[in-house]
């Protein structure tokens, strides 16, 4: 898997990038890139944003900045660009991400994330320029800096050979495994602590009956936190 992330702070992810799960995905081959809007912007002093039309308070990421961009980076029309590979802005109001979305994420061979800042993007940006919207929840940040790291990170993790684990990315909460509930309850040594005990049917050793535990359970977690 190839990912690019546009981006007005690429040192942002630095952090990101030094995660285990993340230098695993890389050693195995896929990349996870970072391109600065700033390093190809066609505009005097760095500038990459502008008032909006109509007034009100903010500033908007321009859409020659934007494609310019793009252009530098993928050497076409981003008009062209979305037949190539998935192109995400990343938005509010777009597709909230869940597990499903993940998955179809994961499937992808090449992604690009824009990340907005200030207002977010000129809409003609949205309209021309990307396959789709892509939200981490019905709130606002500052930026897509974080969302991106979100979705790389939940995207990235469902690559083999990413976690330590084969198994650890494919029995947990909302996954198909589970039937989409959140994930059961674990427990660890000591098997008594203050008087709470660790349920009798995971020190049994009968795997059967722990995997049947563990499915009602979550199922029970799903009755109980029903999604919105």
């Amino acid at each position: 898997m190839e990912i690019d992330v546009f981006t007005l702070f690429p040192p942002a992810f630095a952090w990101f990038q030094s995660q285990r799960h993340v230098t695993n995905t890389i050693a195995q081959g896929h990349r996870l890139s970072c391109v600065n809007y700033r390093d190809h912007t066609p505009l005097g002093a760095g500038q990459v944003d502008d008032t909006p039309f109509g007034g009100g308070a903010g500033m908007v990421l321009r859409v020659d900045v934007v494609e310019a961009a793009l252009r530098a980076r993928y050497a076409i029309d981003p008009v062209e660009l979305c037949r190539q590979r998935r192109v995400l802005a990343l938005t509010p109001s777009g597709r909230v991400l869940d597990d499903a979305l993940v998955e179809e994420l994961a499937a992808e061979s090449l992604l690009t994330l824009l990340c907005g800042r200030y207002e977010g993007f000129d809409e003609r940006i949205i309209e021309h320029f990307t396959s789709d919207q892509v939200s981490i929840g019905r709130y606002v940040l500052a930026g897509g800096e974080l969302a991106a790291m979100v979705i790389c990170d939940a995207v990235l993790r469902k690559l083999p050979g990413a976690l330590g684990h084969v198994d650890s990315a494919i029995e947990e909460s909302f996954s198909r495994a589970l039937e989409g509930a959140p994930e059961y309850p674990h427990y660890t040594r000591p098997a008594e602590y203050r008087g709470w005990k660790v349920p009798e049917v995971l020190l049994s050793g009968h795997h059967a009956n722990i995997r049947s535990w563990r499915l009602q359970q979550a199922r029970a977690r799903a009755a109980q936190r029903p999604l919105p």
